[in-house]
């Protein structure tokens, strides 16, 4: 699996990393065996870098009891500011986040982690700057390495602009280029900040709009409208079959995303995406650039979903 840097941090990360807000929140304890065979297969082909969060119920968790003893082998991503599993605080504070910190190492059975993001707090939320110092405080006190913020739009501009932060997570993918137009990707990457998407292939909604399909998840019927939309214009040149295949490729041909993060519990999903980075990437650069023009003739004024 290919690797690059993650901006300035240090880090070398390959361009496929796991998200675990699926493995978190549809697992239970009952399954760890199989999220055990979805991560160690990616830790296997050479994926390093698992992203997380304390608010995806037991994914923390379930990543400690799998794969922590071999913490060495992957570049460890969680995030932190919101008020769950029973804790009593604030959302955002400086207590919340600091102890949001210390569960997490707890939870995920390590000494230290890589990177802890604010998990889409507002520019209000932001402006205050008690969650960024608990941040900075944790790094001092060696319990993460990386001050970073996931997030979208406005918010995301913001910690881009304020130099406060290592990397930044936001979305994109074929019916999600905002970050794109906006300038965002360019901007966090002229500062050296290492670029993690989510939400990579939208879901998979090309496909189902190729098909006539609905789909039932929350953000993923938005997308879906869109795909429908930009796929009005008719097939693609040199569309690659498979629409997975072209979501992951033209999320990854996008030169500032450094890290691609896909979620599953399934781990023949897992296999069929390693394949898909490994052995058939590139795709089609005339399938890009259309999608990208589709986007600016009929999309520019999307936001990005938070």
């Amino acid at each position: 699996m290919e690797r690059v840097p993650l901006g300035k941090t240090g880090l070398e990360v390959s361009r496929l990393g796991v998200g675990l807000a699926e493995i978190g929140t549809e697992l239970s304890f009952d399954q760890v065996d199989q999220a055990g065979d979805v991560l160690n297969a990616a830790l296997d082909a050479g994926i390093n870098f698992l992203d997380t969060a304390a608010c995806y119920s037991i994914s923390e968790e379930l990543i400690g009891r799998t794969v922590s003893g071999r913490r060495d082998e992957f570049v460890l991503a969680t995030k932190a500011g919101h008020v769950t599993d029973g804790y009593q605080g604030e959302a955002w504070s400086y207590e919340t986040v600091s102890d949001s910190v210390d569960r997490s190492l707890k939870r995920l059975n390590t000494d230290h982690l890589d990177i802890v993001q604010l998990h889409s707090c507002g520019i209000d939320v932001l402006e205050r700057g008690d969650c960024i110092r608990a941040l900075q405080d944790a790094k001092a006190a060696g319990k993460l390495r990386h001050v970073s913020y996931s997030g979208d739009n406005e918010d995301a501009h913001w910690a881009v602009d304020s130099g406060l932060f290592d990397t930044l997570q936001t979305s994109f993918n074929l019916t999600e280029q905002g970050a794109r137009t906006s300038g965002l990707l360019e901007k966090a990457e002229k500062r050296g900040m290492g670029v993690i998407v989510k939400r990579p292939i939208g879901g998979g909604t090309w496909g189902r709009a190729r098909r006539g399909e609905e789909t039932p998840r929350g953000y993923d019927n938005e997308y879906l409208r869109r795909a429908k939309e930009l796929a009005e214009a008719g097939p693609l040149p040199e569309e690659p079959e498979d629409p997975i295949l072209l979501a992951l490729g033209f999320t990854l041909a996008q030169p500032e995303v450094d890290v691609a993060i896909v979620g599953t519990k399934n781990p023949s999903h897992m296999s069929s995406n390693i394949r898909q980075v490994e052995d058939d990437l590139p795709i089609s650069e005339a399938a890009i650039t259309e999608l990208k023009s589709r986007w600016d003739a009929q999309g520019g004024n999307w936001p990005q979903l938070t």
